[in-house]
């Protein structure tokens, strides 16, 4: 879409390197494990599926990522792809309501670990309001009309993302090399 009433969106892709991530990297041999979905370059905007609290990765379910003071301080060697998509006004506003949705609804949602066992045999485990991360944004771009795989989001992967060609890449290495991000907030860290 080249249209100049187009807006960006953004998806951020990640590794932080923790066990959690090792294993489900033995499965998928797929460079990152994590997907998050923001509305800024600046990464101050970030939604996903994943640890409610830093320190604690058995509490997990809807959560707005902070990159400065969240899970990411902890990991300060994640890696990190960025990737953008272009929608239009309307597709935008839809995909703020969904989230805007999913922020209001936050303390009925839970993760979907049962879903991960789904996607290693290729079949969509969907408990009600459970779900993990790739699941989550595949739900948020279908629930505002960009149905971007004929795969329902229960089995769509972090590697579907970066394979996508609609995405277009911003930005590839460490999270916290990232010249958008603030740089006064990472001296802090």
């Amino acid at each position: 879409m080249k249209d100049k009433k187009c807006k960006s969106v953004y998806v951020l892709l990640t590794d932080t390197g923790t066990l959690f991530t090792r294993m489900i990297k033995l499965f998928t041999d797929a460079p990152y494990n994590h997907v998050s979905i923001a509305f800024d370059e600046g990464l101050d905007e970030v939604y996903s599926f994943g640890r409610k609290y830093p320190r604690n990765p058995l509490i997990a379910g809807f959560i707005k990522e902070d990159v400065y003071f969240g899970t990411y301080r902890y990991f300060c060697n994640t890696r990190c792809l960025l990737l953008k998509i272009e929608v239009s006004p309307m597709q935008y506003d839809c995909i703020r309501h969904v989230i805007h949705n999913f922020n209001n609804n936050k303390d009925t949602y839970s993760y979907n670990l049962l879903g991960l066992i789904g996607v290693a045999i290729g079949y969509p485990i969907n408990p009600k309001n459970k779900f993990f991360c790739s699941q989550f944004v595949a739900e948020v771009f279908n629930k505002s009309g960009m149905g971007l795989w004929t795969l329902p989001p229960a089995l769509v992967t972090p590697n579907d993302f970066l394979m996508h060609p609609n995405f277009e890449t911003v930005y590839e290495g460490s999270l916290y090399d990232y010249p958008l991000l603030d740089k006064d907030y990472l001296s802090v860290i």
